[in-house]
């Protein structure tokens, strides 16, 4: 009742597509559609239109809401952290994570403390949403949950005259799970604003957002033997033993956030702006339990004098000034930016271990952008931070991204991205009661990432064919120990791919698939060489055009690879350990039926259909299962007033 209460003020955040050239619903001059121009009286009649109703990030362009039900969806709406989700696989309960199959750079990690299996639920700056409606609008997305509970997304949204938009957004979470301690509670809530000037000579924008991802730590079943083994016994999971019985692990993400841009000239013959930008993010990591767990802890000399929960945060205020360049076909953007950045512990460790309570620096660096366009056919957009301390050391983010299109109909986007930068917060310090898990990487060397690659997309069969290549130096890892240590070579991952879709009538289907590898220690992050996906689906109109059906099914398959392990304490994989095993090698296949009416769409989706009629012995980490057959219930529903 608490979330159905809360939906009625609120809604989520929308799945839209990007504007081009080509979409049938691009944006036009006039926002509204004149019903009457006030021949008749001096009142004036409009009627909105779905081009009325846009979002923008920051930096990106308007977008339209859309609820068309096509192929994306099935991948997007079907899920709890609504994102396409290929290159991973799910824990068994919702919100509960994932592994990730598929190597990617994560530029949130660096600078800030945020353990890898925390990830997937968190809003980043350049993820925030700033809206611009004629009228209230609110959408309301539900799943249901793993046995008892429910995900509710909504969001509220609305103008104050022409100038001003606020946004208020919720996200709730909360899962049992099939196995012991397995409980997932999430929550996030976030309020957003922009502000455009009459004259157009002031722009800002501001958010706040605090998000929560809250999980209980069961370690994974003690036995897998008894899950292998398949007997009628332990087809109520929670007759499975757990390693874990005591634990839970919180994460809290909590940003402050305000930009303003200033035009002090007249734009045709000074295209200047004057932006600053101040913000302050907080990251606390908490492992905790109620009592010392058998599972770590065999003798007394495997602890140390601490308390049983240990606490870890980062701290980050940032505040940037710049002048930009601003014409339409050429953008320049230069500034200078000053953090004081925080990484410390809660409770103190003893002193013999030599491990700080915190490290603090004051750091100065320079930020700058440009974009260039050229007869809408190329565009160039390269960014470039760096920042320099004498705690974390150096920091340098390059991105440089390529857009053209060679041939009607034929878009390239080629990339080269470099950064170095300081490993990963979560793997610097860790403290705990447990004597092995404590750790300190003293003078890591800087872990740099450089990355080339693209995409090209085909209009034949709507097809998309990708490559990306990374060299890793220093790279970063926990070992079988749990022990942080940083590779003394170069690590070299490939990758290459592709997807498209194939038509006949009502008849559809949907390919995409990844092949990837790692040359030279390959150990040091195991990966499946394969991973892939197939959708195949029957959409119609129906009852009169006044719905449309969309139905099918997805397998999707990942090789067999020797996996690395899931670590609680730290919510990070580490290596695997002699007794560990490879898991994949077995399909994964989920059954759909999708209905859509005007702005409403209700999905049933049957998860991991194969495991109602053999037994499951897929795995998403050694020692965690992967979810058996499930019925996924939810609606996607959008209101204009």
């Amino acid at each position: 009742m608490k979330y159905l209460f809360i939906s009625i003020f609120f809604c989520f955040s929308f799945h839209a597509q990007t504007l081009n050239k080509t979409d049938s619903n691009r944006l036009i001059s006039q926002d509204t559609v004149v019903v009457d121009s006030g021949k008749q009286d001096s009142l004036k009649i409009f009627k909105p239109t779905i081009n009325d109703y846009t979002y923008r990030t920051q930096f990106s362009e308007k977008k339209v809401f859309e609820n068309e039900l096509s192929s994306d969806k099935t991948y997007i709406f079907s899920q709890y952290n609504d994102q396409d989700n290929f290159g991973k696989v799910q824990f068994a309960n919702i919100g509960s994570g994932f592994q990730p199959l598929v190597y990617k750079v994560n530029t949130e990690q660096n600078l800030s403390l945020l353990p890898s299996n925390k990830t997937y639920f968190i809003k980043e700056i350049d993820q925030i949403r700033y809206y611009d409606v004629k009228t209230p609008t609110t959408t309301f997305v539900y799943h249901n949950a793993v046995k008892n509970g429910a995900v509710l997304h909504t969001t509220y949204t609305q103008n104050i005259g022409k100038d001003f938009n606020f946004a208020v957004e919720y996200t709730g979470l909360r899962s049992q799970g099939n196995y012991l301690n397995s409980l997932a509670s999430n929550n996030n809530t976030q309020f957003s604003g922009h502000y455009l000037s009459k004259n157009g000579k002031y722009e800002a924008f501001a958010h706040f957002t605090h998000q929560n991802v809250n999980n209980q730590e069961n370690g994974g079943i003690a036995d897998v033997n008894l899950f292998l083994n398949g007997s009628s016994n332990f087809n109520n999971r929670e007759n499975l033993q757990v390693n874990l019985n005591n634990s839970n692990s919180q994460f809290s993400y909590r940003r402050y956030y305000f930009s303003q841009e200033f035009k002090p000239f007249a734009s045709e013959r000074f295209p200047f702006k004057i932006r600053h930008t101040i913000f302050h993010q907080g990251n606390k990591f908490y492992y905790q339990q109620s009592s010392l767990e058998s599972y770590y802890n065999t003798n007394p000399t495997d602890l140390i004098d601490y308390s049983n929960s240990s606490k870890k945060y980062s701290k980050n205020l940032s505040n940037t000034v710049s002048i930009l360049f601003d014409k339409k076909n050429f953008k320049l953007d230069a500034g200078i930016r000053y953090q004081n950045i925080k990484l410390g512990i809660g409770q103190e460790l003893p002193s013999y271990l030599n491990i700080p309570q915190e490290l603090s620096e004051n750091r100065l660096g320079a930020v700058g952008n440009i974009v260039v366009k050229l007869w809408d056919k190329v565009e160039l957009n390269s960014n470039l931070e760096l920042s320099s301390g004498k705690q974390f050391g150096s920091y340098l983010r390059s991105q440089n991204l390529l857009k053209f299109e060679p041939i009607p109909g034929y878009f390239v986007n080629a990339k080269v991205n470099f950064q170095t930068s300081s490993p990963s917060f979560n793997l610097l310090i860790n403290p705990s009661v447990y004597r092995r898990f404590n750790y300190y990487l003293e003078n890591p060397k800087n872990e740099a990432i450089t990355e080339i690659g693209g995409d090209v997309n085909l209009k034949w069969f709507k097809s998309n064919v990708f490559a990306n290549f990374y060299r890793i130096d220093n790279f970063t890892y926990l070992n079988e120990m749990s022990q942080p240590q940083q590779s003394s070579t170069s690590m070299n991952i490939s990758q290459i791919g592709g997807e498209a879709t194939f038509s006949y009538g009502k008849f559809h289907i949907n390919p995409k698939v990844l092949f990837q590898s790692a040359l030279g220690n390959n150990d040091l992050i195991p990966m499946p060489n394969f991973v892939g996906r197939a959708n195949l689906y029957w959409q119609s109109k129906a009852f009169k055009e006044a719905a449309e059906i969309q139905t099918g099914i997805k397998v999707h398959y990942f090789s067999k690879f020797a996996s690395r392990e899931y670590f609680p304490v730290v919510n990070e994989f580490i290596l695997p350990s002699q007794n560990s095993y490879s898991i994949g090698g077995q399909p994964i296949a989920d059954v759909y039926f999708n209905l859509k009416v005007k702005r409403m769409t209700i999905f049933i989706e049957g998860q991991h259909l194969n495991t109602t009629f053999m037994k499951n012995n897929s795995f998403t980490a050694p020692n965690y299962p992967l979810y058996d057959f499930r019925l996924n219930l939810g609606i996607v529903w959008y209101l204009f007033s």
